[in-house]
Formats: C-alpha cells, structure tokens, sequence
C-alpha cells in the first residue's frame, strides 16, 4: 500500500495516530518522500504536535508517505512508492499528504496528521473518503516541520468519524475549547457558494445540503480565482526558497524539479501582488462571514483523476481551485466525505471565520450526524 514508510511505536494509548513524513520525530530522519533527503539525519527532537499527541495519550504508530517535498496535489510519488487509495484504488489518493489519508481509509490508525499548505489535507481527504480539517493559520504549532518557514502551510488531522477529528484537535491545539453544542450557535444561515463544478459534484452537494435541512442562502466569492492564482505565486516562492538546494542536488525526481525550477522565476513583483491579493480576499471572506455561520462548497471541481491520466502534475493544480484560497486568507476549512452518483467520492468543504476553528468542528459534527457519514 505504501502508506506508510516507517513504522512506529511510540506512546501507550488505545488510539493510534500516523504523522506525514515532513514531521519531525525524534531519532528518525524526516525524508519528506525525497531520495535528496534519504541521507538526512535523524531528528534531535520531536515536532511541537508529535510531544502534544503523546502528551494526550495517543500512540504515533507510522510515519506516512507524501507527494515528494510536499509539492504535488496528486500524491504520486516515484521514489517511495505512490498510496494506493483503499476504497477507489483506480484513482490518484490526492497530495501532498497521501499517505495519510490512505492510512486513515484504510484503517491502519484511528487518525492521522498531515500539512496543508494548498489544500494538501483536504485534497486526498476527499480522494479517499475521509475527513480532513485545515486549522486556522497558526493555531498549531509548526515548530519542527518541513519548510520551516511557511505563511500558508499548516498542519492537520485526518479521521473516518468527526469525534476522532475533534479529539485529536484538543491533543494538538493548546486553546481548544471544548465544541459547543450545534444549538447554541448564532442563529445565522449556512452559505452555500456557487461554484463551476462539475454537474455530478455540484447535484450532490445540493442534495445533501438538502438532507441535511439546515437554513441556508446562497452566497458568491468573485475574487476566488484570483486567490488561488495568489495562493500558487507564494507557494512558489516560498516552496523554492526552502527546497532550492535539495533541487541542485539532482536528486529531486524529474515532476517535482521541474516545477521548481519553474517556481523559482517568481518575481518580487507577483509576490507584491499576490500578497495584495491575500488583504483584499481575506476581507471578502470575511465580509460573507459575518452573516453566515460557514461557508459550504465542494472541496474540488470535480471527481478525483484516474492514475493512469495523472501524470502531469502542473497540469492538475486546478483541482485544488476551491481549497488553495482558504490556505492564502488562513481560515479554517474542513472536508466531509460524500459519494456522488456515479458511486466516486465527492467532498463537501465548510469554512469559518479565523479562529473559529471549534464552531466549524461544531458545524461539520452536526452534518456528519445528519447525513450519517461518520465511520468507525
């Protein structure tokens, strides 16, 4: 299955927990699926959410595979070995934490975690089934993960039922509160955004949010486009500026190299623009925020993209169109697994105002139920 690429054994608890392999685990090396770091030494001490889950009892039993340096949205990775997706194994498992979310599908742990830095939690979490939840930006600690130094990226967890979700959220975030109760939340209206998805995608979503027989309203984002544009040119520079010398060391496989090469022809100019970008779409959001509880939309446009026809990964990007621009404004967002006629996954993306990270677990909690997708 090639989910995971070290087993572990760390902690005494009942429930079991895998980390991506851009985390660092004391007396392991952190090889970010990239045979320019197979040489790489083991880390001197634990990543700052590797202490926390121990801390809350949870035992890390594997360390997963990635797309290589986490720069990928399809989870394919030639060095290691690419995930195979448990319940759709024709289709890609999503990058960049692949492993991850296969890990999570299949049941070799009750949860794991991940890093999303464009949407690389919630990509493979709606490739394989299974939830998967961005943090508000900086609401957990990235001391000890790769890049070190990142304004996007943030790590988080997977699970098959939202009660493992919320659980390992309180282990890994210091000011978690406890999830308030769905009925003691503002009394305001989900809002659902029109997006070019494709019909299948789009029917499902409207269904279930149907099902589920909660207020809503229909809501726009014109400058979401825009926004992912601006997500791609900081990812670029930033991922380049972390990853420049391990690319020169010609060991960097030939899909992901490539794209850093191109990465690294971002000029200060777009980052200036881009970065004008973030106030201006962050605001929107916002604005839109302050009269619904979350914003709900699919998590990509489309079903997930067979192996066979992924070899191209910049040709693939645009799959993560809805999740990227949730990564440049910092607000937290969440994928809950749906199935869509034609029997592929389909996932439905909730996002809530900036440090409301427990309201949209509240939110996402009371879907699950509703809809019943949560799984043991």
């Amino acid at each position: 299955m090639t989910a995971v690429v070290e087993t572990l054994n760390l902690g005494h608890g009942p429930r079991t927990v895998m980390v991506k392999d851009t985390i660092d685990v004391a007396g392991y090396a952190t090889r970010a699926g990239s045979r320019a770091l197979a040489q790489a030494a083991a880390a001197q001490q634990h990543a700052a959410v590797v202490s926390a889950l121990l801390e809350a009892g949870w035992q890390i039993n594997g360390k997963t595979n990635l797309h290589e340096l986490a720069f990928g949205t399809t989870g394919i990775n030639h060095w290691t070995g690419t995930p195979v997706n448990p319940d759709y194994p024709t289709l890609i498992p999503g990058g960049s934490s692949s492993g991850s979310a296969v890990a999570v599908a299949a049941g070799l742990c009750d949860a794991a975690l991940g890093t999303d830095t464009g949407g690389s939690v919630r990509t493979p979490a709606a490739c394989c089934g299974v939830f998967g939840f961005k943090p508000t930006f900086g609401r957990v600690s990235r001391a000890g993960v790769m890049p070190a130094v990142s304004s996007l990226d943030c790590v988080g967890p997977f699970s098959r039922n939202m009660d493992t979700l919320i659980q390992i959220m309180a282990a890994i975030t210091p000011d978690f509160a406890a999830v308030p109760e769905f009925s003691s939340l503002p009394a305001k209206p989900l809002g659902v955004l029109t997006a070019a998805a494709q019909a299948e995608i789009s029917t499902t979503l409207t269904r279930a949010l149907e099902q589920a027989a909660l207020p809503q309203i229909p809501v726009a984002l014109p400058g979401m486009q825009e926004a992912y544009s601006a997500g791609m040119v900081i990812i670029n520079r930033e991922t380049w500026n972390a990853c420049e010398p391990l690319v020169a060391s010609g060991l960097v496989g030939s899909d992901v190299a490539d794209r850093l090469l191109a990465a690294s022809q971002t000029s200060d100019e777009q980052l200036a623009q881009a970065e004008q970008t973030r106030n201006r779409f962050t605001a929107e959001v916002d604005r839109l925020l302050q009269h619904c509880l979350v914003l709900a939309m699919p998590t990509l446009p489309d079903y997930p993209v067979a192996l066979a026809d992924a070899a191209d990964t910049r040709a693939l990007l645009g799959m993560t169109s809805f999740v990227r621009p949730f990564n440049l404004t910092g607000h937290p967002a969440i994928t809950l697994p749906l199935q869509g006629p034609s029997g592929l996954p389909v996932g439905l993306q909730l996002v809530a105002g900036r440090g409301q990270d427990e309201l949209l677990c509240s939110v996402a909690r009371e879907l699950s139920e509703r809809l019943e997708l949560n799984r043991v």
